[in-house]
């Protein structure tokens, strides 16, 4: 007798098969444009965009990747009207205010990367709250990337680097790529193996640009208010169907 099969076998062995990133960072762009095409303030695309953050730390948890990089805010974002600014960080306080709980008792821990010199008392002290409280977390490793941007991380590595040189501390001889990304913000995070960028850009915007030498790209059209589960999903599964090199010959996609 001859079976039909509901293809629920077939989904778990494809289920079973693929790879899930081990960190996965995302520049979640378009919240203007999916305001300004409902007639609406940037600010309201922001809000909703805070919505697809919480979908999609949670989604990420469950499948399991081990770090999420958000990309969050840039430090050129400081250009953008006082008022739009001022609202990011409303938003930015609100989130740790109302999610730091839920997120520590889920087992999540936050990193941020980012200068914080010159940040407002009140936000820095919210983000060192968010990684004291969180930091013995063995789940998801949520990064945001605030006030980040990759040229300056690299020019403040280097800058640290040179300043122990001066001290004789190291020789200019001993500096090496390996030393060089264990003095950026990212130090002990693995490099990225997928970036996303939503809205149907195609370019970095000056995010992680040393650490995605080897990334694999997925560039989505989906502005990122829209982006849910089901397009993080797609990303992934394209993510799946690459051939990762790593400058060589036939490395297996999932190669670590």
């Amino acid at each position: 007798m001859t079976m039909v099969s509901d293809g629920s076998n077939d989904r778990s062995a494809r289920e079973a098969d693929a790879e899930t990133p081990r960190h996965v960072a995302v520049i979640m762009d378009g919240n203007g444009r999916w305001a300004q095409a409902r007639g609406l303030p940037r600010t309201e695309g922001h809000r909703k965009g805070m919505e697809t953050v919480r979908r999609i730390i949670r989604h990420a948890s469950k499948r399991g990747v081990g770090h999420l990089t958000l990309y969050s805010f840039s430090s050129e974002n400081w250009r953008r009207p006082a008022e739009e600014v001022g609202f990011l960080m409303g938003l930015l306080k609100y989130f740790i205010r109302r999610d730091l709980a839920e997120l520590h008792s889920e087992n999540v821990r936050i990193t941020v990367i980012g200068e914080r010199e010159d940040l407002a008392a009140d936000i820095a002290s919210l983000l060192g709250e968010a990684e004291t409280v969180t930091q013995a977390n063995t789940g998801l490793n949520l990064v945001i990337a605030f006030n980040y941007g990759s040229r300056d991380e690299i020019v403040r590595a280097v800058r640290i680097l040179a300043e122990r040189v001066a001290r004789g501390e190291l020789a200019a001889s001993e500096i090496d790529r390996d030393l060089l990304s264990a003095t950026l913000f990212t130090a002990g995070i693995p490099d990225p193996d997928l970036v996303i960028r939503t809205s149907g850009e195609q370019r970095l915007s000056n995010f992680l640009m040393w650490q995605a030498a080897y990334s694999e790209f997925v560039f989505s059209p989906v502005l990122w208010p829209d982006f849910d589960e089901a397009a993080f999903d797609a990303a992934i599964d394209e993510y799946n169907g690459r051939e990762r090199r790593f400058g060589g010959v036939g490395v297996r996609q999932g190669a670590k």
